[in-house]
């Protein structure tokens, strides 16, 4: 039995976001005694009260939090779900890809014209992405398809598909102390003043936040900071700033990743066009080689695209 609809979850969600009944209510477009009387049926439902009230304060209770928590992604879903059935329903939808300024390692290009081969072939719409949000764009489907670097995005709930694994680099003015090193150690970093990335919580950057890699290479070559990256992501080199090579930190790997319950033929088709180009890469010698049959990532992808 469902025990809570949809438009009460979001009666719920927009108190506990707001903790106050006069700005959720206006955000809803309801009169605040109706949300009031609402929100007092669902807690009388599920036997436990949701929120803490004073004339002055609203606070959740844990059972709250745990309703925001588990709500939030609920609803999530449903918007999802709804968004995938119209689509699937829509044979002239274009196909998104969302990724970050820059963050393509100079294959899009090819992909895009490898996609074009396919019989089923759609308009692809580029959209951009801040610094983290990629992951969480492909899993509430906001975008069918995304470029995204491992280990820094969560691929949780992502089926993904290795297109190139990169080394990593820190990024110095020209006349940093480390400048004329061949390569360093994270140990040599010790000390330095790292960024901050914008939507980051909790990152271990100390300097400036930053939103995206230009801002970074403009910090960095006004002496604020450095900055690791994998290496496609800073060349070319602008003038006046210096690469190395970062022998121990973690290799990067740039994904081609999409919701890992989406098996339309829409995705599939992209992602072997994807494939494809990949191994005409390799064969060419401008990639790494290829994951090799039966790896993590191979078995990721459907079997009608591989």
């Amino acid at each position: 039995m469902v025990e809570l609809e949809t438009r009460e979850l979001e009666y719920f969600m927009a108190v506990a976001d707001e903790l106050h009944f006069g700005r959720a209510a206006v955000r809803l477009s309801i009169a605040q005694p109706a949300l009031s009387k609402a929100i007092r049926r669902i807690e009388t439902r599920l036997g436990v009260p949701l929120f803490i009230r004073s004339s002055r304060h609203v606070e959740l209770t844990p059972a709250g939090e745990a309703l925001q928590e588990h709500g939030r992604h609920a609803l999530n879903a449903v918007g999802a779900a709804v968004r995938n059935a119209r689509r699937a329903g829509d044979l002239q939808a274009p196909l998104r890809l969302v990724l970050k300024p820059g963050g393509d390692a100079g294959l899009l290009s090819g992909i895009l014209a490898e996609y074009a081969h396919e019989p089923d072939a759609r308009r692809v719409d580029i959209l951009f992405s801040g610094p983290a949000d990629r992951a969480d764009i492909l899993r509430d489907g906001r975008a069918d398809v995304g470029l995204l670097y491992a280990p820094f995005d969560d691929l949780n709930g992502l089926a993904h598909e290795t297109l190139l694994t990169e080394d990593r680099v820190v990024i110095v003015p020209s006349g940093h102390r480390l400048a004329e090193r061949v390569s360093v150690r994270m140990s040599d970093l010790e000390g330095e003043t790292l960024p901050r990335w914008k939507g980051i919580p909790g990152g271990d950057g100390t300097g400036p936040e930053v939103a995206d890699v230009v801002q970074l290479r403009d910090m960095i070559a006004v002496g604020r900071m450095i900055g690791v990256l994998p290496r496609s992501l800073v060349e070319p080199v602008p003038d006046g700033l210096v690469c190395i090579p970062v022998t121990d930190a973690p290799p990067s790997r740039l994904v081609l990743a999409w919701n890992e319950q989406d098996r339309r033929p829409l995705v599939a088709s992209f992602v072997a066009a994807a494939l494809r180009r990949r191994r005409h890469e390799t064969r060419s010698g401008l990639d790494k080689p290829e994951v090799p049959p039966g790896s993590d990532d191979e078995r990721l992808v459907p079997e009608e695209v591989r």
